[in-house]
């Protein structure tokens, strides 16, 4: 194993930055009440100010106000308030239509299940080769029964962009409202929605070096959706659950953290790792879009080669990969992304992904480029799968 383990999986979780630890501490140790009112307690409105200034924070680098953002547990659950609380919302009103994308991540995917299992209809819209739905055929779907469009900012696995935009004008344009999980795109990708129709989007801290367990919705002025957590009355009455203080702020700082050089380096360490992988190790092939996609994705299919083999492998020589989503760690099923995009199972379950974060270097995915090529070439020779 090497010296130095090189963690290349932040789009399931990402190191948290030592100044976001120190932000934090303050709220743990110090300002630890509930974050009260304004006629409570000093203790409880030092809190309750730090929420609110940490709310503003997140807000606004969507350009949204403070009053239309929700903290959460993380982008989870605000998947499952956004599908659930509008449909309890206009489900009896309007009608129970939903429409979302066959590759959303698993959150979007099984609360559309859950729905049906309510009696609501889910359509699943095709996307092509590399990700990408098509705004016509999205179009084409949406009937008088439809409430909600929900349509990932970009994908979790294969790091294709959508194009929100005209998404967003297509919902406009039928008054249908548009979701969208902006979970691995917050920050990391220009979202404004001043300038993007979109009515509620998902975002979390965990993939910006933030703390775990902590994210949040945008629900746009007026947006109809209902509390589907119960509890008191915190979040604007529209969760229930004593805030976390502590992780708010945190998540705040790691927002605040995140810039524009930044996001060019990462791009540019994801773009030397295709450029190496696709011109040193034969058989292999890029999954998503090559230019619309975030920055710190890349992800790769090895030709006969199992993805989990590769993980492995990689990981007892200091790497750490993953193998489709970071869901399909634990199963054998084949990545539900790439064969919506492809079709193909082989190349589904022969995919690696590679993330990268604040922390990763261009050396990291120089090291991994030549660990991989080896790994690769040995795996080939016991595979059952055959090489051309």
């Amino acid at each position: 194993m090497n010296d130095k383990y090189i963690y290349l999986d932040n789009a399931s979780s990402s190191k948290m930055d030592e100044s976001v630890l120190e932000e934090m501490k303050t709220y743990f140790f110090d300002v630890y009440a509930v974050a009260t009112s304004d006629f409570g307690y000093s203790l409880g409105v030092e809190a309750r100010e730090a929420l609110e200034s940490s709310r503003e924070i997140i807000a606004s680098s969507l350009g949204a106000s403070a009053k239309e953002f929700i903290f959460t547990s993380g982008s989870a659950e605000s998947n499952n308030m956004a599908l659930k609380g509008v449909a309890d919302a206009l489900g009896d009103k309007k009608g129970k239509h939903i429409i979302i994308s066959k590759i959303e991540d698993f959150p979007v995917l099984n609360s559309a299940k859950y729905l049906e299992k309510q009696g609501f209809e889910v359509t699943y819209l095709d996307v092509d080769e590399y990700g990408i739905v098509d705004p016509k055929d999205l179009k084409a779907k949406i009937t008088p029964e439809t409430i909600l469009v929900s349509i990932q900012h970009a994908n979790q696995e294969i790091g294709t962009i959508q194009d929100i935009e005209a998404i967003g004008k297509v919902c406009k344009e039928k008054k249908v409202l548009f979701h969208t999980d902006a979970t691995h795109t917050f920050t990391r990708v220009p979202l404004d929605v001043k300038k993007v129709h979109v009515d509620l989007i998902s975002v979390s801290a965990h993939t910006i070096h933030g703390p775990n367990g902590v994210g949040g919705i945008y629900i746009r002025k007026g947006t109809p959706i209902k509390k589907w957590l119960d509890g008191g009355f915190q979040e604007f009455n529209m969760r229930g659950g004593v805030e976390n203080v502590a992780g708010a702020v945190g998540f705040a700082k790691a927002v605040e953290l995140v810039t524009d050089e930044e996001n060019k380096r990462l791009q540019n360490i994801r773009d030397h790792l295709i450029d190496r992988i696709l011109a040193e190790v034969p058989q292999t092939v890029l999954n998503g879009h090559r230019s619309k996609r975030i920055p710190q994705n890349a992800n790769i299919t090895f030709e006969y080669v199992e993805g989990e083999s590769i993980t492995l492998h990689l990981d007892m020589r200091g790497f750490a990969v993953s193998t489709g989503s970071s869901c399909f760690s634990r199963t054998l099923e084949a990545s539900h992304v790439i064969l919506a995009a492809t079709g193909d199972s082989e190349r589904a379950h022969g995919s690696i992904r590679f993330t990268f974060g604040r922390f990763n270097t261009i050396e990291d995915a120089d090291s991994v480029a030549d660990a991989i090529g080896n790994v690769v070439e040995n795996l080939r020779k016991i595979s059952p799968l055959g090489m051309k």
